[in-house]
């Protein structure tokens, strides 16, 4: 499908008639996405699914911009529309390429993490990671979250069943039978929950800025994964050792991450035919629980 002549159709429908051009934008996986040029106003950034999933898709993304940037103090793009059919936002920039950058960037998501904890797991409705519903049902026991919530859950979706065989699903249910023992009892917070580097954009002034979460409270290292295991460019390398020094982290938390990024790994494969190397990334992670004769 074009995007541009369904955007411009979804916009006017929408009632914002002034819109003169939209062009195509790059970047996203799961909806189509453009910026929207008007006759006497500034562009907008607006997306849609030719096919929306659900009704909620971007009201919950539009609720998760406003808790992170409200409960945490991020940077997010402004919500001009959120509704059925059309998320529009503010334009946004893309990142510079600079350690500066990083740095701040590193600032600003330990403080997200650090002044937002939560005495329980979860968050008050379901939202959607891509095209899939994201589950959010309150828990007080982050690990039995985290496992039904983040990794079981993708067990039954179709390329996940395809893709990974009896003893890889069993091998899942073991990592998750031990989770207490592989990773830190660690409290909730308010996490973006989608935060890969594509996700990190700028304000027009260099500010590091925040799009398309899947919020939830959730252990901080949800998001330290996403960024640790998505090929961060190398000037981010000083943002790792500006967020561990601000957050106390300990220094075991690299041998974490792939366990950590496993709920990532799982929900791109079960959405997409290219998973860019995740069922291999997913099968190395279980090598270790699988069943030995």
């Amino acid at each position: 499908m074009q995007s541009a002549p369904f955007l411009l159709d979804r916009l006017g429908r929408a009632g914002m008639s002034d819109v003169v051009t939209v062009e195509p934008a790059t970047g996203g996986l799961a909806a189509l996405a453009g910026i929207a040029t008007r006759r006497e106003a500034p562009p907008v950034f607006v997306k849609a699914f030719a096919e929306a999933p659900d009704d909620d898709v971007f009201v919950a993304e539009a609720e998760g911009l406003t808790a992170l940037r409200e409960l945490g103090g991020v940077v997010t793009p402004e919500v001009i529309l959120a509704d059925r059919e059309l998320l529009v936002l503010s334009v946004l920039r893309p990142r510079p390429r600079s350690e500066a950058f990083w740095e701040r960037f590193a600032h600003m998501l330990a403080h997200l993490h650090l002044s937002t904890a939560h005495p329980r797991f979860g968050w008050h409705r379901d939202n959607w990671l891509g095209r899939r519903r994201q589950t959010n049902s309150w828990h007080d026991d982050g690990f039995a979250f985290f496992a039904q919530h983040r990794l079981l859950r993708w067990l039954g979706e179709p390329r996940v069943e395809a893709a990974l065989d009896r003893d890889d699903r069993a091998a899942l249910e073991r990592l998750c039978h031990r989770l207490p023992d592989l990773l830190p009892d660690r409290p909730a917070c308010l996490t973006h929950g989608d935060l890969w580097a594509q996700n990190v954009l700028a304000t027009a002034d260099g500010r590091p800025a925040l799009i398309d979460p899947a919020v939830s409270y959730l252990w901080a290292e949800v998001d330290l994964a996403h960024v640790w295991s998505t090929s961060p460019p190398p000037e981010a390398q000083r943002f790792f050792a500006v967020y561990a020094e601000l957050t106390s982290l300990d220094g075991d938390w690299p041998a974490r991450m792939p366990i950590v990024q496993l709920r990532q790994h799982l929900a791109v494969l079960a959405q997409f035919d290219d998973d860019w190397g995740a069922g291999d990334q997913i099968r190395a992670t279980l090598a270790p629980f699988r069943t030995r004769s």
